[in-house]
């Protein structure tokens, strides 16, 4: 249902073809390409003349668990890798010329992977011409001589032809040698381009005998590309604006009242040569859109169409002019057609408008595939389904074809070599479906003219008639002449009625004698007559005879110099042929490395574009970097002083804190050694405390100074300013004074133990104790 919702074009009840017309399976051929090199893995075997059989490399079998098996494919003929392009021509395309000729339509195209030989074999090379030069060659060869003058046939721009009178070509032709020889464009006389010249210059030519000799012929060639599903005309002169170059405007499809597809507004050339079919092909052919891949040097990026269409009407009574009557005229072409190449990005890497192309070569070759499928299934099964002709510009320009308008033959091109196996197995796959679908045969357009070979006849009956008059005036035949017979046979005098009765008759014999005689003087003249005329011609015999041995001796020793000056023009020639084999090789080679180098430049170019996009890119990176750092940065230096003024805070703090506490233990001290000193001073033997020699006091500067307290024992420690503008103290030294009983000693040494003595040691030990886990570093100070 979705298919036949998408097909857009309607059915035609004229379209509806009888029920019991004859049908032919589209002839399939595969043509096996030598490998690259000779360590490749091969994985295409040929099996026979029809069979070849793929089997999986072995790194393949060994990734996939050998989950493969060999697999066969039959097709209607194979081409090994020894098949040279004549043997190729012969069995697919000869035929298709051959129809055509007969007013028959042909379709021949190229399938197969990205490398596998499809432009070789359509085209072919220096020496070895594919099947498209081939193909007009033995054209040109057969309807050469009957050939109509140029502008005679005429497009009518609606895939039709019409004819122009004799005086309106002629003012054509005139207007076209005025066109071109004011600007100087080259014309089908100038030498060929070395890439295509002398393809098949080294073969005899070859043409069909049975052609209409009735009829006046005429060749028009016309050649497209169809590039991302887009028609281009390859044959279009535009004109380049070096300022603001345009590019080129795509051609639409449309159908005739035959309802047949053509190519609106593309250009069809008339030609007359086999030569100037290839100047034509090669102007086309620099334009078509090619790439360098990483399966192909030079990867064709779109479908080619080269079409050959061949007009042909029938002469008037007396074979000089055409007919003047568009309905007797009769128009069949040739379409030769070379696919793009399927390919899979993931080996060819390929990356923006090469990505898209891919995509786009990949999808026509699906929807060809679809309508090879939906128009098996339509005869094998019985169904109706739509075919998804209009899904592709390909296969909607195609469609007559397979609708019965003409043979169709296909030629699967195959790599062998191990990489492209994946691809080669969709690709025989395809080409086995493709042979069971069935196209209804053509139906044979005879010609409406008078009877075929007239001019053949006449010409031969003219040959005769002159030799006959050339017999008859001939001085040397004039013994044959029937009236120099005839007054000698009147001379004769004739026998007169002899009857005798009377023996006494004398005047009858007499007279009998008398003629006998004459008779016979008249036949000893013919005899005279006869060895003179003899005599005469035996002369004449001897002296032709004789000029005859004489000529040909003449004509031996020219024939001897002949054949000396041949083989040395011969050898010449070979020599020169050679040099411009050649010549025209490194011609063919330097325009292919122009090409690679101009594709290159092209390619350097927009490198260079996107080098420099990245730079400023870049630059403009870099800059924004270093503005974040410099913002960065300033919010570090805020942060840090920020951080730094709170360090400071919270540390005046901190020791503004530890100073109170500090004070608090240091009074709670005071007022401890205070109570143990007043205790120790109160005995039962009271002594008088010991005079201290008084400490040097300490100047109190701007940074260090000294706090005394009024215990028995000064702190020192120094002072600091803080950023509030207070001050803070760090002690770090602290005096503890003793003053012991003189009879503790002797007590301690009576009693071994002194309760006083031990209290005081006890307090003497216990309070730097607490001022150390202060934090402040107090020193005991015994005294000596």
């Amino acid at each position: 249902m979705q298919r036949a919702a998408k097909a857009k074009t309607p059915r035609r009840p004229g379209q509806k073809k009888p029920s019991n017309i004859e049908k032919d399976p589209v002839g399939v051929y595969c043509r096996i390409r030598p490998l690259g090199a000779e360590d490749e893995e091969c994985c295409v075997e040929m099996i026979s003349s029809a069979t070849i059989q793929l089997h999986a490399p072995d790194g393949l079998k060994a990734n996939r668990n050998g989950e493969f098996k060999e697999t066969q494919y039959s097709f209607k003929k194979v081409f090994g890798i020894n098949t040279n392009q004549i043997e190729l021509f012969e069995d697919v395309a000869k035929p298709l010329i051959e129809d055509l000729i007969h007013c028959k339509n042909g379709l021949l195209f190229t399938y197969g992977v990205t490398g596998s030989g499809k432009t070789f074999t359509m085209t072919g090379s220096p020496g070895e011409g594919g099947l498209l030069p081939r193909s007009l060659d033995i054209l040109f060869n057969t309807i050469g001589p009957f050939q109509a003058k140029r502008f005679v046939f005429k497009p009518d721009e609606k895939n039709g032809m019409e004819i122009q009178g004799q005086v309106d070509a002629l003012l054509e032709r005139q207007k076209r040698d005025s066109q071109q020889s004011v600007p100087k464009t080259p014309s089908s006389r100038q030498k060929a381009d070395p890439e295509f010249a002398d393809m098949i210059s080294s073969e005899e030519a070859r043409k069909f005998e049975n052609v209409d000799e009735d009829c006046c012929y005429s060749v028009f060639v016309s050649y497209i590309e169809i590039y991302n599903n887009y028609i281009y005309d390859l044959l279009e002169d535009a004109q380049f604006d070096p300022i603001r170059p345009k590019a080129p405007q795509s051609k639409i499809l449309r159908e005739d009242q035959n309802h047949n597809m053509y190519v609106a507004g593309c250009t069809e050339v008339e030609v007359k040569s086999t030569e100037e079919a290839f100047e034509v092909f090669w102007k086309g052919q620099k334009k078509r859109r090619i790439a360098n891949t990483e399966l192909n040097r030079e990867s064709s990026r779109s479908h080619s169409v080269f079409t050959v269409k061949l007009a042909q009407a029938p002469l008037d009574a007396d074979g000089d002019h055409i007919l003047q009557d568009k309905n007797q005229v009769n128009v069949s072409q040739l379409c030769l057609v070379d696919l793009a190449g399927s390919e899979r990005t993931s080996r060819t890497r390929a990356e923006g408008s090469r990505l898209r192309e891919a995509g786009n070569i990949n999808q026509s070759l699906m929807t060809l595939r679809t309508c090879m499928e939906v128009l098996r299934e339509n005869q094998i099964c019985g169904t109706n389904k739509m075919v998804p002709y209009r899904d592709s510009k390909v296969t909607h320009l195609f469609k007559n074809y397979f609708d019965g308008e003409g043979k169709v033959r296909m030629i699967v091109c195959v790599n062998p070599k191990a990489d492209d196996y994946d691809e080669t197995m969709l690709v025989l796959r395809f080409a086995e479906v493709t042979q069971e679908v069935e196209v209804a045969r053509p139906i044979d357009r005879p010609i409406c003219g008078l009877a075929a070979g007239r001019r053949h006849r006449n010409r031969a009956f003219k040959d005769e008639l002159s030799s006959r008059l050339d017999e008859r005036g001939d001085p040397n035949n004039a013994v044959d002449d029937p009236a120099l017979l005839k007054q000698l046979m009147e001379s004769l005098p004739s026998l007169p009625n002899f009857e005798l009765v009377d023996p006494a008759d004398d005047q009858s014999l007499p007279r009998l004698i008398e003629i006998l005689e004459r008779r016979h003087r008249v036949r000893q003249m013919m005899a005279q007559q006869y060895d003179q005329t003899a005599n005469t011609l035996k002369s004449m015999f001897q002296q032709f005879d004789g000029q005859i041995n004489a000529k040909e001796t003449f004509l031996h020793a020219q024939r001897c110099k002949l054949s000396e000056k041949e083989k040395v023009i011969l050898s010449q020639k070979t020599e020169l042929e050679r040099l411009e084999k050649k010549s025209k090789t490194l011609e063919y080679k330097v325009d292919i490395l122009q090409k690679t180098t101009d594709m290159y430049e092209q390619d350097k170019r927009s490198l260079r574009q996107e080098l420099e996009t990245r730079d400023q890119r870049l630059q403009r990176e870099l800059t924004d970097r270093k503005r974040m750092e410099q913002r960065m940065q300033g919010m570090v230096t805020d942060t840090k002083f920020k951080w730094e003024k709170e360090c400071e805070r919270r540390v005046n703090a901190k020791q503004l804190e530890m100073q109170n506490k500090l004070w608090v233990k240091d009074e709670k001290l005071k007022q401890l050694k205070a109570i143990v000193t007043e205790s120790s001073g109160v005995g039962v033997f009271p002594t008088e405390r010991p005079e201290k020699p008084e400490r040097p006091s300490r100047e109190r500067d701007h940074n260090v100074g000294q706090m005394r307290s009024a215990s028995p024992s000064p702190l020192h420690g120094n002072v600091f300013k803080t950023r509030g503008g207070g001050q803070a103290v760090q002690f770090t030294d602290i005096e503890t004074l003793k003053h012991e009983c003189p009879t503790a000693s002797s007590r301690k040494r009576g009693s071994g133990s002194g309760d006083g003595a031990a209290h005081m040691e006890d307090i003497e030990n216990r309070a730097p104790m607490a001022s150390t886990s202060s934090g402040f570093g107090y020193q005991k100070r015994r005294k000596p």
